[in-house]
């Protein structure tokens, strides 16, 4: 079992930051994986990027390349979504999700952060 819990998120003008937590707990391992997804009013549920627990592969959806950047820090269980020149269109409530063994499963969900841009 892996628990997740996001925070986070605000209210931010366009141009802004936000950083995004992803606090982990539970056993993941070596092969496994955290990724983020988000949820805009009216939007299918999309993809925004993904981590692996050890190593450096990373992976982003077109729509946040070169403006989002996903670390980790191993030592407090905790995964971050750094989100930079942010727009209007990346509000959404936004979750982490964990793949502990890494076979692409993705089964454990937080409870989602908020996140609204202004223009």
């Amino acid at each position: 079992q892996v628990q997740l819990a996001e925070s986070g998120g605000g209210l931010v003008q366009a141009g802004g930051s936000l950083r995004l937590s992803c606090a982990t707990s539970g056993r993941m391992f070596d092969s496994g994986a955290v990724a983020w997804f988000r949820q805009g009013p009216g939007k299918e549920r999309e993809f925004v990027a993904v981590i692996k627990w050890t190593g450096t592969n990373t992976y982003y959806g077109d729509s946040v390349k070169g403006r989002f950047t996903i670390s980790r820090d191993n030592a407090r269980n905790t995964v971050y979504l750094q989100m930079n020149s942010l727009k209007p269109e990346d509000t959404a409530v936004y979750y982490c999700t964990a793949d502990p063994s890494g076979v692409g499963s993705y089964n454990y969900w937080g409870q989602g952060t908020q996140v609204t841009v202004s223009s």
